[in-house]
C-alpha cells in the first residue's frame, strides 16, 4: 500500500523539476512512511511513497522491466501475482524481485493495456513505456484505490493518489466546479470522474487512460463492468456452499503479507463473517480490533466480543467518547474534497487503533452493496411494487398532486409519511432512489442555493450521476438496478474514499474480501430473491454463515457506524455549527441563501426539526474551504472560488 504521484509532459520532453516532484511526493508521506523514491527523465517524473507489505527486501519503486524501458509506480495489491509470475516467465520475462509490482511491467510488455484484465486486486498505477512513448494509468474494478489527475494549461499532466499531491505542485488552479458542489450537497461526496476542482479529475473505477507523447489527452476507457444477469440456476443449498467457498478464497488471497495482519470487527454480519473465515484459515489467533462508544445507542462492541470469544481472537477494544468531534478540521485536510459521511470519525479511530498492532487489516466493506444489506433496499422494493401497479404516465400526475396536497409528517416513521410515500410513487425508479440517498433533497437544495449559484449550475442536477450509470446497468430488476447504482457511486465515492483516507492517514493497509471482483460477478448472477427475502436482507449470506456465527449477530437489526450528530449540534457543537454555517466563509462564496442557512440552524437547535445531516454537510464544506482552499500552500492562497 503506497502513495504514487508524478508529472508527464504531454507535449514534449521538458525538464521535470526534482524539487517540485519531491514536494508532491512528500505530501503523501503518510501513505508510505517506509521508503520514498523518484525517477526523472526528460518529460517524465514519477514519485513513490512505500508502505512495505510484500517483498519488503526488493520491492522498491519506481520499478523497471529488464532493460529499463518500462517503469511503474503502483499503489495497492495484485492478489493473483503468484499465479501470473510463472505465466510471464514462460513468455520469456526475467524477474528480479518477488513483488506484485514487477508483474505489472512484464504484463504490460506482453498484453499491453489489456494487462489490467488479468489482475485480481485493488490497484492504481501509472506506467511509462519509453520505447512506445506511451504513458498509461489504470484503476481497479471496484475503485478501492484512488487516482487523481489534471492537465495543466502548459500541457503538463499531474497525477497522484490524493488530490493534495496535485495541489502541492503549485500549478493546479483551485477553481471550484459548481457541478461538484451540487453533487456534494446531494450525495455527500463528489462523484467520479469529477473532483471539487474544475481542472482535476478522478480516474473512474475499471478505467484506464493512455496518452501518447505529442497527442491530445483522450477519454478514459472502461475495461470491465458487472452484469446482473440473475440467471444462475443453482439451488439455494448449493449457493450457500459456493458462497462460503468463494469467500474463503477471497479471504485467503488477502492474507498474503510479510507484516502483522488482522481484521476490523464491528459486530456486524460482514466483518464477523470475514473474521470467522480468517480464523478457519489461520493456525494462529486472528488479531481483531473494535471501537466501542460510551453511548449505548451507538455501541456494538458486545456483539464483536461474542465473535472474538467464539474464535479466540487477539481482540483489542477502545472506547470512543460520544463527543469525539475534534477531528473535523483533520478530516477536511485528510479528504482534500468536501466529504460528508460522519462515520469517517469512528473509521479514523478504528484505523488508529488497528495500526498499533497490525500493518494490514481486512474489513467487511462492500457486503451491503453486493449482498443486498441496506434497509433502504427493502423500502425501495416495497415502493417499486406499488409503482409497478400503475404506469408512470398515470402515477406522475396523480401521486404528484397528492404529494403536494398532503401535509408533511416528518416526525413519523417513513412508512407512515403519506406525503413522502405519494411523492415517491410519483417518481421513476431512478428518481425515487436518488431521492432516497440524497442528503439534501431537491427542494432543500433549491432553497439552499442562491439564484446566482443556480445560474452557474445551468440546470445541472446531481440525479444525472445516477441516471448516467442506470443507462449502463443492463437490468430493470428493481434490486439489481439499485445495487448496480450503489456499486458505481456510493461504494466508490463514500465507502472506499472514507476507508482509504482514514487508513492511509495511519499508514494502514485495508483489504476488502467482499469486494473481490470475481465474487461480485458471481453474486450478480444470483436471483434477487436470494439476496432479499421478505424483510430479511443478505438472506443467502446469513443462511450460509449460520454454522459460523451467533444468531444474534446474524439477525439483529443493523446498527451502522454512526455518531450522535443531532445531539452534538444542540449541545457541545452548538456554537461551532452556528459560527460555521452562518459565518463569513460560506457567505463569501455567494452560493448560499443566508435565510435558509439560518432556518436550518434555528430549526434544528430549537428541536423543531432534525437537520443534523444537512448541517454536518455544511460544516464539512466550510471546513474544506478553510483548510484546503484557503490554507493548503502559502503560494496558492490567492486562488479562491
Amino acid at each position: 500500500m503506497c502513495g504514487i504521484t508524478g508529472i508527464f509532459d504531454t507535449r514534449g520532453s521538458r525538464d521535470i523539476s526534482r524539487a517540485v516532484l519531491q514536494r508532491m511526493n512528500d505530501s503523501q508521506l503518510h501513505r508510505g512512511p517506509d521508503e520514498g523514491s523518484l525517477h526523472i527523465e526528460p518529460g517524465v517524473g514519477l514519485g513513490h511513497r512505500r508502505l512495505s507489505i510484500i517483498d519488503i527486501a526488493t520491492g522498491q519503486q519506481p520499478l523497471f522491466n529488464e532493460d529499463g524501458s518500462v517503469v511503474v509506480v503502483f499503489n495497492g495489491e495484485i492478489y493473483n501475482y503468484q499465479q501470473l509470475i510463472p505465466e510471464l516467465q514462460a513468455l520469456g520475462h526475467v524477474f528480479h524481485t518477488k513483488s506484485d509490482t514487477e508483474v505489472i511491467v512484464h504484463a504490460w510488455e506482453s498484453w499491453g493495456a489489456d494487462c489490467v484484465k488479468r489482475f485480481r486486486g485493488m490497484f492504481a498505477f501509472a506506467l511509462w513505456d519509453r520505447n512506445q512513448q506511451v504513458f498509461f494509468m489504470a484503476r481497479d474494478r471496484m475503485g478501492v484505490k484512488p487516482l487523481y489527475y489534471a492537465l495543466l494549461d502548459d500541457g503538463m499532466l499531474l497525477f497522484g493518489s490524493e488530490l493534495k499531491s496535485l495541489m502541492a505542485h503549485g500549478g493546479l488552479r483551485r477553481d471550484i466546479d459548481p457541478l461538484a458542489v451540487e453533487e456534494y450537497f446531494a450525495l455527500g461526496y463528489v462523484a467520479e470522474p469529477r473532483t471539487i476542482f474544475k481542472q482535476a479529475h478522478k480516474l473512474s473505477p475499471a478505467h484506464t487512460l493512455s496518452i501518447r507523447h505529442g497527442q491530445p489527452v483522450g477519454e478514459q476507457v472502461a475495461y470491465w463492468d458487472v452484469r446482473f444477469s440473475l440467471d444462475n440456476p443453482i439451488s439455494e443449498a448449493d449457493a450457500q456452499a459456493e458462497l462460503v467457498h468463494r469467500l474463503q478464497e477471497s479471504v485467503r488471497l488477502r492474507m498474503i503479507a510479510e507484516v502483522p495482519l488482522g481484521a476490523f470487527l464491528s459486530g456486524g454480519v460482514d466483518s464477523s463473517a470475514v473474521v470467522a473465515v480468517m480464523a478457519g484459515l489461520s493456525s494462529d489467533p486472528v488479531n481483531t480490533c473494535s471501537i466501542g462508544f460510551d453511548d449505548p445507542a451507538f455501541n456494538e462492541s458486545e456483539f464483536a466480543q461474542k465473535v472474538a470469544d467464539r474464535y479466540h481472537t487477539r481482540h483489542r477494544v477502545e472506547t470512543v467518547k460520544s463527543d469525539d468531534f475534534d477531528l473535523i478540521d483533520t478530516l477536511a485536510r485528510l479528504y482534500d474534497e468536501p466529504y460528508a459521511d460522519s462515520s469517517a470519525i469512528p473509521t479514523y479511530r478504528v484505523c488508529q487503533l488497528a495500526r498499533k498492532h497490525v500493518t494490514v487489516a481486512l474489513s467487511g466493506d462492500g457486503g451491503d452493496e453486493a449482498l443486498g444489506g441496506y434497509r433502504r433496499y427493502r423500502m425501495h422494493l416495497m415502493e417499486e411494487r406499488m409503482r409497478a401497479a400503475l404506469p408512470q404516465s398515470l402515477r406522475g400526475p396523480v401521486f404528484g398532486l397528492l404529494g403536494k396536497l398532503y401535509p408533511k409528517a416528518d416526525w413519523a416513521p417513513r412508512m407512515f409519511r403519506a406525503k413522502t410515500t405519494f411523492e415517491g410513487l410519483a417518481r421513476s425508479s431512478v428518481e425515487a432512489y436518488f431521492h432516497t440517498v440524497s442528503i439534501l433533497r431537491g427542494p432543500m437544495r433549491e432553497a439552499l442555493f442562491s439564484q446566482r449559484f443556480k445560474t452557474e449550475l445551468a440546470g445541472y442536477n446531481a440525479q444525472q450521476v445516477l441516471s448516467r450509470h442506470a443507462s449502463q446497468a443492463g437490468t430493470d430488476d428493481p434490486l439489481a438496478l439499485i445495487q448496480y447504482l450503489d456499486l458505481k457511486t456510493y461504494l466508490v465515492g463514500d465507502i472506499n474514499t472514507k476507508v482509504d483516507r482514514a487508513s492511509m492517514a495511519h499508514s494502514l493497509e485495508v483489504r476488502e474480501p467482499l469486494m473481490d471482483h470475481e465474487l461480485v460477478e458471481w453474486l450478480a448472477t444470483l436471483p434477487s430473491s436470494l439476496k432479499i427475502r421478505g424483510q430479511e436482507g443478505k438472506y443467502l449470506f446469513k443462511k450460509s454463515m449460520e454454522p459460523h456465527l451467533p444468531q444474534d449477530v446474524l439477525y439483529r437489526p443493523k446498527m451502522g457506524f454512526s455518531v450522535p450528530l443531532a445531539r452534538w449540534f444542540r449541545g457541545p457543537l452548538k456554537q461551532r455549527v452556528r459560527d460555521a454555517v452562518l459565518g463569513e466563509r460560506l457567505l463569501a462564496t455567494g452560493w448560499f441563501n443566508p435565510a435558509y442557512l439560518r432556518h436550518l440552524v434555528e430549526a434544528h437547535q430549537s428541536g423543531a426539526r432534525d437537520y443534523s445531516a444537512p448541517l454536518w454537510t455544511l460544516l464539512m464544506f466550510e471546513a474544506f474551504l478553510r483548510q484546503v482552499v484557503d490554507g493548503h500552500d502559502a503560494e496558492l492562497t490567492g486562488v479562491h472560488p
